[in-house]
């Protein structure tokens, strides 16, 4: 579960202008940020299935939002995806 501190700062760091809370590339950021720690917390809890269910759909949200960022605006994907380090 993120913070309002961290989503905010999240926000921040990958907003497009000063009211974007919705962009693509903010969900996306968001959505990563959620990932990472769900993944640190279910390496602590392993037989934790409904958390792992929770981060499978999240990876899923985050990979429609990459499709649709990728076919709409390659520049702001590429962006996206180096800001993040996720791949390519």
């Amino acid at each position: 579960m993120l913070t309002t501190k961290k989503k905010a700062a999240v926000i921040k760091t990958t907003a497009r202008h000063d009211t974007d809370t919705g962009s693509a590339d903010v969900q996306v950021a968001l959505l990563s940020k959620q990932i990472d720690e769900l993944a640190k917390h279910l390496k602590k809890n392993p037989k934790d299935v409904h958390s792992r269910r929770g981060l499978l759909q999240m990876v899923a949200d985050r990979r429609t939002h990459l499709r649709y960022l990728e076919a709409n605006d390659k520049r702001r994907y590429s962006a996206v995806i180096k800001k993040l380090g996720l791949k390519r």
